[in-house]
């Protein structure tokens, strides 16, 4: 078998495991938060004893009911398949620790399906704060909490909402170019501290676009697969790792496409 083909997965099975899982985590991050935060790469980029616990807990799961299966998590070293021909997961067991370490209500727990190309096959994002979680599975739509939703009708940035996410604390290049674009369009920014839900935002309808300065597989990827089965645009398609990633409502999707370039192109 060629080595970019997955052999057969039960996407119904693997999706009822990653509920489960969002649902163990979700009870896991509304619990009270006590102590036990340290630095990784510096101040701004911290890890909690939640994050660590729940990547543990994902991890013994999905070896277990998958064992050929690799896995790519935010926490704990990669774990190739065993088998070439067999997908891998990716998981970030809280995106927004930042949020989630100073006691605001709005991080995620992330966890996606991919193959062996990188192709995503199954995408999940839990808000464990407001009760909501995300689904995709690949050309079978996106859900919320089991019903149908689709990308925003809007054909104009202009009174509605863009979200964005800085790169720990710093602005991403190109991002200060593209916010003047925005704000002189009269469309309404947001940066709220969790790539992998402001990015579903976009699938909900609620956010017209979003954009992040550089896509990670285990906070992005899930995220991507949602909003692209609700009918929202990406740039580009499939994403880039470490490159910057754009979701758009497809009636905007020209309007913001060319600010887009623009802004990226100014930065170099």
């Amino acid at each position: 078998m060629h080595p970019n083909r997955t052999r057969d997965v039960d996407l119904d099975h693997a999706l009822a495991v990653a509920e489960d899982l969002a649902a163990r985590a979700a009870r896991a991050i509304r619990t009270p938060h006590e102590g036990g935060v340290r630095e990784k790469a510096g101040p701004a980029d911290i890890v909690t004893r939640t994050d660590e616990t729940i990547e543990a807990y994902v991890r013994e799961v999905l070896h277990r009911e998958f064992p050929d299966h690799g896995i790519e998590g935010e926490e704990y070293a990669d774990r190739p398949p065993a088998d070439p021909t067999a997908p891998h997961w990716v998981v970030d067991p809280v995106d927004g620790t930042t949020n989630y370490a100073h006691g605001i209500g709005w991080c995620s727990f992330s966890l996606g399906l991919a193959a062996p190309d990188g192709t995503p096959l199954l995408g999940l994002v839990a808000d464990p704060w407001r009760g909501e979680t995300f689904t995709a599975l690949k050309d079978r739509g996106a859900h919320l909490n089991g019903t149908p939703i689709r990308a925003a009708t809007h054909t104009t940035l202009t009174g509605h909402l863009f979200l964005t996410e800085w790169a720990a604390h710093a602005h991403w290049p190109g991002l200060d170019p593209l916010l003047t674009a925005l704000a002189a369009r009269h469309c309404t920014t947001r940066v709220m501290g969790s790539t992998a839900l402001s990015l579903t935002q976009v699938a909900a309808g609620r956010a017209t676009a979003a954009a992040i300065g550089a896509f990670h597989a285990v906070d992005g990827l899930p995220a991507y697969l949602i909003a692209k089965e609700a009918g929202a645009v990406a740039l580009p398609d499939p994403p880039a790792l470490d490159e910057p990633f754009l979701l758009a409502a497809p009636g905007v999707a020209g309007e913001i496409t060319t600010l887009w370039a623009a802004s990226i192109t100014s930065q170099h």
